[in-house]
């Protein structure tokens, strides 16, 4: 509608904006207001406050309605990671040791270990631990890797735990969480199984974009998928966890503090984690191992280990030249066994089904088999 002349008071942009902004409970409200005025104009009140509802109503209108997607053409080499072609001679396969008792140290390096990746409640036992692989690399005249890991979160104000870590010295470092990336920027790095990575995009990102050295493929994967994932990236960049006791929850809450001790937190509860090994009785009687990390959070271990040993050869012929084997409190002839059965497997000894038949583990693969498929 035309505006009209003022005979008393003209319109401005502060009448304007009192009369818009008027919303109650809309939901909305008015950012900036502009206006093109010249001369001493006015609109009817009952104009602007038809304008507001209106406005109003066809925005709540507007925000019901999907957005509109508008899909690109396809380009496939845009998301293809270039593969490498597996040689035809290709090095030996190596185990990576993890261990997460400062005793599992000693038989490691008596069998011949030459990775060992750690994981220590107490972040200041790596530098003990380092200082012995020091020692032993001396005595038996041959280098070993030792790999430092901090806890599987981090949160703000725990950077002090990456400082210890990262004060052992060790000859690398695994990348356990996004923090990680910053934090052990500068040193030898791989990528741990919680960053999960399940396809070849987020290999090339961490590997290319961060300098990781190689990537732990994502527990969440069955065989099949797992397949998929080192043909859609060079092998060489994955490692494989062939033996673990499978980590079924990870949590805040602190079993350790809250029934070991009369504390609150780690600044009172005389730390019971340091002297007592815990277990989780389940309905049918399993007993899960309860391990507690750096920052008072509590992992939770299936009971028995399981194995991939059935699909070692499939690896291997796929280019697989990593393979981990995860300890939680197994003994020291424990170590040495299973690392004995391993080696023999990888080096065609025995089959897969002999392994977990002699070991006496779970014959599983990452967290499921795989999803039932069925052919029509």
């Amino acid at each position: 509608m035309p505006c009209a002349l003022a005979e008393k008071r003209p319109m401005d942009v502060d009448t304007l904006r009192d009369q818009l902004g008027r919303l109650g409970d809309t939901g909305y409200e008015v950012g900036d207001v502009q206006a093109d005025l010249e001369g001493a104009l006015i609109v009817p009140v009952s104009e602007l406050n038809r304008l507001r509802r209106e406005l109003s109503e066809r925005l709540t209108e507007l925000r019901q309605v999907p957005p509109a997607w508008t899909l690109l053409p396809q380009d496939s080499a845009a998301w293809q990671v270039p593969v490498e072609v597996v040689p035809a001679t290709l090095p030996k396969p190596e185990i990576i040791t993890v261990i997460r008792e400062p005793e599992q140290l000693e038989p490691a390096l008596a069998w011949g270990a030459r990775v060992i990746y750690a994981e220590f409640e107490d972040p200041k036992k790596f530098r003990a631990a380092v200082a012995r692989v020091r020692a032993y690399e001396q005595e038996a005249g041959r280098k070993v890797e030792f790999w430092a890991m901090g806890p599987r979160v981090h949160k703000q104000g725990e950077d002090r735990i990456t400082e210890i870590v990262l004060s052992c010295e060790a000859d690398g470092y695994l990348v356990r969480n996004h923090d990680d990336l910053r934090a052990f920027a500068g040193k030898r790095r791989r990528a741990d199984f919680s960053l999960n990575i399940a396809n070849g995009l987020t290999a090339e990102w961490l590997v290319k974009h961060h300098g990781l050295e190689g990537v732990t493929a994502s527990y969440d994967l069955d065989s099949a998928q797992l397949a998929a994932l080192l043909k859609s990236a060079p092998p060489a960049w994955f490692e494989v966890t062939l033996h673990q006791h499978m980590p079924m929850f990870h949590m805040e809450h602190c079993v350790f503090c809250a029934f070991l001790s009369k504390g609150k937190d780690y600044r009172d509860c005389g730390r019971p984690c340091d002297k007592h090994r815990v277990k989780l009785r389940d309905r049918v009687g399993a007993e899960h191992i309860l391990k507690a990390d750096a920052g008072c959070r509590n992992t939770l271990y299936n009971s028995r280990a399981q194995t991939g040993a059935e699909y070692a050869t499939e690896l291997l012929a796929l280019g697989v030249r990593r393979f981990r084997i995860e300890f939680v409190d197994e003994d020291a002839a424990t170590v040495t066994r299973t690392l004995e059965r391993y080696q023999a497997l990888l080096d065609g000894k025995i089959t897969g089904t002999e392994l977990w038949n002699d070991l006496k583990v779970l014959n599983q693969l990452g967290v499921t088999r795989g999803t039932l498929r069925v052919r029509v």
